[in-house]
C-alpha cells in the first residue's frame, strides 16, 4: 500500500530500481497558450552541487553517465490521466559521488506565456515498483503556487547508507534558470 506523504515528510526507499512518475493538469481558465511542463533531475554531490553537466537530466539529456537515472522523454501536453513524465532510477548503478537526486518540474516558456503553477492542478510525484506497478509513495502538491514557474517536487538522498525520499514542494519564480544557478 502506498504512503501518501505531506510536505517535508521523509520515507525510506527500499528498492534498488524504481520509477518516479510525475503528473499534472492545466486549469481550464488558462492563458490561451498550451502548457508544457518539464521534469528535470539534478544529481548532486555532498556539496549540493551538480557533479557535472552530464548529471543534469532533462528532455535534451535523457540519461546520466552512470546509467542510474533515465528520463523517458518529454510530454508536451500533459493530457490524460496518470503520469505525464517518468524517470527511471537504478540506485545500484549510481555514481559514488552522488548524494542526492533533486526532482524539479518547470513550465516551458512560462514568462513568455504568462503561466505559473497557480494555473496547474492535480500535481503529484510518486514512486512505484516497475516489476509489479505497486505504488510505494505519493506526494500531491496542494499549495497554490501563484507566481512560481518551477517547483522542486521531491528529492532522493542518501543518509547513513540508506536512500530516502523527501516531499519538498518548494517553488521558485525564475524557472529552470534559478535551479541551474542554485545547483551549478
Amino acid at each position: 500500500m502506498a504512503i501518501n506523504l505531506e510536505k517535508g515528510q521523509r520515507v525510506n526507499v527500499n528498492l534498488p530500481k524504481f520509477i518516479v512518475g510525475l503528473g499534472w493538469d492545466a486549469n481550464s481558465s488558462n492563458t490561451g497558450e498550451e502548457f508544457d511542463l518539464d521534469a528535470s533531475v539534478f544529481m548532486l554531490g555532498e556539496n549540493k552541487k551538480i557533479l557535472s553537466d552530464e548529471y543534469f537530466i532533462f528532455y535534451n539529456n535523457l540519461k546520466s553517465p552512470d546509467g542510474a537515472v533515465e528520463h523517458t522523454g518529454d510530454n508536451k501536453t500533459g493530457d490524460g490521466d496518470g503520469d505525464d513524465e517518468s524517470i527511471k532510477v537504478d540506485l545500484s548503478k549510481i555514481s559514488s559521488g552522488v548524494a542526492e537526486i533533486c526532482i524539479v518540474v518547470t513550465i516551458h516558456k512560462a514568462a513568455e506565456r504568462h503561466q505559473n503553477f497557480g494555473q496547474v492542478r492535480n500535481s503529484f510525484v510518486r514512486i512505484y515498483n516497475p516489476d509489479n506497478n505497486e505504488e510505494l509513495l505519493k506526494y500531491e502538491l496542494e499549495e497554490d503556487f501563484s507566481v512560481e514557474t518551477a517547483v522542486e517536487f521531491g528529492r532522493i538522498y542518501k543518509r547513513n547508507g540508506e536512500w530516502k525520499f523527501e516531499a519538498v514542494g518548494v517553488g521558485q519564480k525564475g524557472g529552470l534558470e534559478d535551479y541551474l544557478q542554485k545547483y551549478a
